[in-house]
């Protein structure tokens, strides 16, 4: 007979089993409270295997509700240390980078430093490879821009006007472990898109935030029209670019802008198109690096829905700026 010999500090997680596990019509939602509570047992490894696996798809059948994706967030960004805010007129603006490229050329590089270019502190973290895809990582490191492996690291890039990459493993430790369970468990969990919705430093930031399924785009906004703390900053929300945070080279992605618990539509999406915009011959690191410093040199046009999104990111950041001192 196999025993169960819970961790250290166990925390008992079967009644919320019980009640988010019944399947997609049957569960019941938890408590933002609650979901907090939860979600800081999973990040602590106070929650047996076992029961790990069985919230994380018992989440995935059911989905998150706006009070379990705001209870969840409170207790990731307990889980690590505010970074401290970067001196300037500009907020930080905060480029998640979960899925990189794979049948279209990366160009988060290129959004992330054109706001630098402006001044704006810009933040990308995420992972660093992913298989069969180019990620953002990839495409800095053939482009000579370091790693940012600490706060000192961040702030430096911040002085020099670049943008800076830090890896989840870096930023947010804990969440990097239950994202990594993708790979055990062949499926995404809710941490895939708290990293999305992730807001690290000290004072107000611009998050843009992106989601691939339709249902999440009104649960996101649920969430940053009511559960948002208050004081945290703005956030922009598109459809994402095969998952990426930035606008779609051949046509503008619609971008919501949500401000003090407010929604505003910031760009229309744009009606479907044959025309081509340039782009990289290549989909790989070193061809889409290349083609990317050609484009920061004026030697390559900057496809207009890009250059829209920094425009609007930078006025956002200037905003955030000058209300957060």
């Amino acid at each position: 007979m196999t025993t169960f010999t819970p961790p250290d500090n166990h925390f008992p997680a079967a009644p919320f089993i019980k009640e988010i596990g019944r399947g997609k019509k049957g569960a019941r939602s938890m408590t933002r409270e609650d979901a907090s509570q939860l979600y800081s047992a999973m990040l602590d490894g106070r929650v047996s295997d076992l029961e790990l696996g069985g919230i994380l798809l018992s989440m995935r059948i059911k989905g998150e509700s706006v009070e379990e994706i705001a209870g969840f967030l409170d207790a990731a960004e307990a889980s690590f240390t505010l970074l401290p805010q970067p001196p300037g007129p500009f907020a930080p603006v905060l480029i998640p980078s979960y899925n990189g490229a794979r049948k279209m050329a990366n160009l988060t590089p290129l959004l992330a430093l054109l706001l630098a270019k402006e001044g704006v502190p810009v933040l990308v973290h995420g992972v660093s490879r992913d298989v069969g895809r180019v990620t953002t990582a990839e495409i800095f490191e053939a482009m000579g821009l370091p790693v940012a492996n600490d706060a000192a690291g961040l702030a430096l890039a911040h002085s020099l006007r670049q943008p800076a990459f830090m890896p989840i493993g870096v930023l947010a430790p804990k969440m990097y472990r239950l994202l990594s369970l993708r790979r055990v468990l062949g499926v995404r969990n809710s941490t895939h898109t708290l990293v999305k919705i992730l807001q690290p430093y000290a004072g107000p930031a611009l998050r843009l935030v992106s989601y691939t399924h339709p249902e999440y785009l009104e649960m996101l906004a649920a969430y940053f029209m009511t559960a948002a703390p208050a004081g945290r900053g703005d956030a922009f929300l598109m459809r994402g670019t095969e998952g990426e945070t930035v606008a779609n080279a051949n046509r503008a992605n619609q971008i919501d802008w949500f401000h003090d618990h407010q929604r505003t539509l910031l760009v229309p999406r744009d009606a479907p198109t044959d025309i081509v915009a340039p782009a990289p011959e290549g989909r790989d690191a070193g061809a889409t690096a290349e083609w990317i410093s050609r484009a920061l040199r004026g030697e390559e046009p900057v496809p207009a829905s890009i250059a829209e999104q920094v425009a609007q990111c930078v006025q956002a950041s200037r905003r955030l700026g000058s209300d957060g001192r």
